[in-house]
């Protein structure tokens, strides 16, 4: 037993310094991606006055930042990590699409699978974020606008982006869903890509919308955040939240669901394992965005390390909490370097917290 720890503290400290060893070792495998690609735009500024015609606040814009947002931030965590991702999706012809695609290939991500299509506008999320001048700490969300195509995509533009996905699924080390609702996976798309899985024995990790669940039917791992947990409780009229994903997992066949609860740690529930917690480590959060993202990448190092679900809880806590102390949203990535800092630190902290 380490000096000073308890045997379950002790046993916590052993595991981490096993993945801080795997990750160290990680070799590169392919890992296959297929969603909805977006940019994420941040505009940052003061927000220290009200507009005198109406009760908003006057953002004085201090700095713009774009970035790849959805399914190409996830690929390019992936890769930043030392994975092989292949993302497959769609992009308009227009600034934005090409943009993304330059910022991918600037980064050595994969774009082959990207397809482009003519006169349809790529899906741009722009944030408005304020503080008082003169604040060290502060900034808040004011607004988001979004620009989206509502003309669905063709039937043919799917099913090519599809058949292009299964033929790659056989030599994969897991398949990620990245569902926005934005119409890249469909019903049939995702049935379809998830039997093949299932067929060449492919582990697939879904990020859905809730209200697209049925288009995770059968997959081995499905990520929420907490209040998407939530609102599936009252809708299910479950007690607890862990009745709600008892449910959830038994209804859509899934294996596990992963749970990201912010200050409050990670949480896996199992149809045949026992559920798994891990307490976040951080006695204060700056912000929640990309949390989803960086569990995605968590969980397809996971499969590809071959880890137990206990580790792959530690794991995606590590990195929600690299995503949690983030200082800007904007350009981060979680990386390699990052996560080993991050599972050393949660280590350490178990040493010291005993002496």
């Amino acid at each position: 037993m380490t000096m000073g720890m308890s045997d379950d503290d002790a046993k916590v400290h052993d595991a981490l310094k096993k993945l801080e060893r795997d990750l160290k070792n990680i070799k590169s495998s392919k890992v296959l991606l297929v969603g909805d690609i977006m940019m994420d735009c941040y505009i940052h500024g003061f927000a220290n006055n009200l507009n005198s015609r109406a009760p908003v606040p006057v953002l004085k814009e201090t700095s713009r930042d774009v970035d790849v947002g959805a399914a190409a931030h996830v690929a390019r965590g992936l890769d930043s990590l030392g994975l092989n991702s292949h993302l497959h999706g769609i992009v308009g012809d227009d600034d934005s699409g090409l943009s993304i695609l330059e910022m991918l290939e600037e980064e050595g991500v994969q774009t082959s699978g990207i397809a482009v299509l003519e006169e349809r506008t790529t899906t741009v999320k722009t944030r408005l974020l304020g503080a008082r001048e003169g604040l060290v700490k502060g900034e808040q969300l004011l607004l988001r606008w979004d620009i989206e195509d509502d003309t669905p995509i063709p039937d043919s533009a799917i099913a090519s982006l599809i058949e292009r996905t299964v033929e790659s699924i056989p030599n994969s080390s897991c398949l990620i869903l990245s569902d926005y609702g934005l119409g890249v996976l469909n019903d049939q798309g995702a049935e379809r890509l998830i039997q093949v899985a299932k067929q060449h024995n492919v582990p697939v990790i879904a990020d859905p919308k809730l209200t697209g669940l049925h288009r995770s039917q059968g997959v081995d791992w499905v990520l929420f955040q907490s209040k998407g947990l939530e609102l599936m409780r009252r809708r299910l009229g479950a007690t607890t939240g862990a009745e709600a994903a008892a449910m959830l997992l038994e209804t859509n066949d899934w294996k596990h669901l992963l749970i990201l609860e912010g200050q409050d740690g990670v949480t896996i529930h199992s149809r045949n394992e026992d559920t798994v917690h891990v307490p976040c480590m951080l006695e204060e959060i700056r912000q929640m965005i990309g949390l989803i993202d960086a569990a995605a990448v968590a969980v397809a190092t996971a499969i590809t390390l071959g880890l137990s679900v206990e580790e792959t809880a530690q794991l995606a806590n590590a990195a929600s909490e690299c995503i949690l102390v983030a200082d800007r949203t904007d350009r981060f990535v979680l990386r390699l370097d990052d996560m080993i800092d991050r599972i050393g630190e949660i280590a350490w902290s178990l040493q010291v917290s005993k002496r």
